[in-house]
């Protein structure tokens, strides 16, 4: 039986021809997330802006009544509840937003409690009521930074890991390419206002890492084949160590997004916006290893003679001593 391949094995695409376009349509892109990001701002969600939480019991019900539960809070006008299913099928957890003026006057949130339990009662004679929870917007505002903080230690600890791995122009390649991914990521939840919490961060780290393993792997080509073909050109090389990697590339990005467009399409509403992430995410870190990371390194001027050892003068006397002999 054949093997079905979904790249040919003399697969010759020459990448790098349309390098300035695409360098420039991301770089625009970029300073259009960064734009959306500092005018729009982020959707927070209630684990960086504070809120409630509330435990439900359906003590006679054996699954809780999700959709209902969000119809019967949502329209009590106190924004998008977030429901969760934990524990056993009829327990949920619903995270509210503090509403506005809350830091000013805490009796807001336990008015937005009273009333939100009070309609659960309502419509569900069987809603007990365990536990209702608090965060304050100062420890949510402690979380999101500690939170962004954690996302720029990965990028820089991921640049390091490359720059001694490989040299430091590799390292300034792989950095744009997670600075590149990221802000794209970060301005389609700017752009369309999906909620941006924890979730999202954990999301972020995903593709951060998944945008480094494809790019690690055209890294080693790259550096194997400017030991191998020294009098190549770098555009031409580089097209090489992409096209003799693409297989690898495409099976790993399409098994990974034909799981994330099915999740994406009958998943629940919970993950959505994780989902929506790490789908983007693999679609632009496939994109900026090869349009980002590799092409960034002719600008850097790196050739295939860029490693190799310098002869000094009396090396150079005692080789040709040697070779004369």
């Amino acid at each position: 039986m054949k093997l079905l391949k979904l790249v040919p094995d003399n697969t010759n695409i020459r990448f790098l021809r349309w390098r300035i376009p695409f360098y420039a349509v991301s770089l625009l892109l970029i300073a259009a997330s960064w734009g959306m990001i500092l005018t729009k701002g982020l959707n927070l969600g209630v684990d960086f802006v504070g809120g409630q939480m509330i435990r439900v019991t359906f003590v006679d019900t054996p699954a809780a009544p999700v959709a209902e539960l969000r119809e019967t809070v949502g329209k009590l006008g106190y924004g998008e509840p977030i429901i969760q299913q934990f524990g056993q099928p009829n327990e949920v957890s619903i995270r509210m937003r503090l509403p506005d003026g809350s830091a000013q006057n805490a009796d807001l949130a336990d008015q937005m409690t009273r009333k939100i339990t009070a309609a659960i009662k309502a419509d569900h004679s069987d809603a007990r009521i365990d536990g209702v929870d608090s965060v304050s917007g100062k420890v949510s505002g402690e979380l999101f930074k500690t939170g962004m903080q954690a996302l720029i230690a990965a990028v820089v600890a991921i640049s390091i890991y490359i720059w001694v791995r490989f040299e430091w122009q590799f390292g300034v390649g792989a950095l744009f390419a997670l600075v590149h991914d990221v802000s794209l990521t970060l301005g389609l939840f700017a752009v369309t206002q999906m909620e941006f919490d924890l979730n999202i961060v954990a999301a972020i780290l995903t593709l951060i890492g998944y945008s480094l393993n494809d790019t690690i792997v055209i890294y080693d080509r790259i550096r194997e084949n400017m030991k191998k073909f020294r009098k190549m050109p770098m555009p031409e090389l580089l097209d090489l160590s992409v096209n003799e990697t693409l297989s690898r590339t495409m099976v790993t990005s399409l098994s990974v997004l034909i799981t994330l467009v099915a999740l994406l399409l009958l998943g629940p509403n919970v993950i959505f916006g994780f989902t929506a992430a790490i789908t983007l995410g693999i679609f632009v870190g496939t994109y900026s290893s090869v349009y980002m990371a590799a092409p960034i390194l002719i600008w850097l001027k790196v050739n295939p003679n860029s490693f190799v050892p310098t002869e000094t003068e009396i090396e150079r006397q005692e080789r040709l001593a040697r070779e004369g002999a």
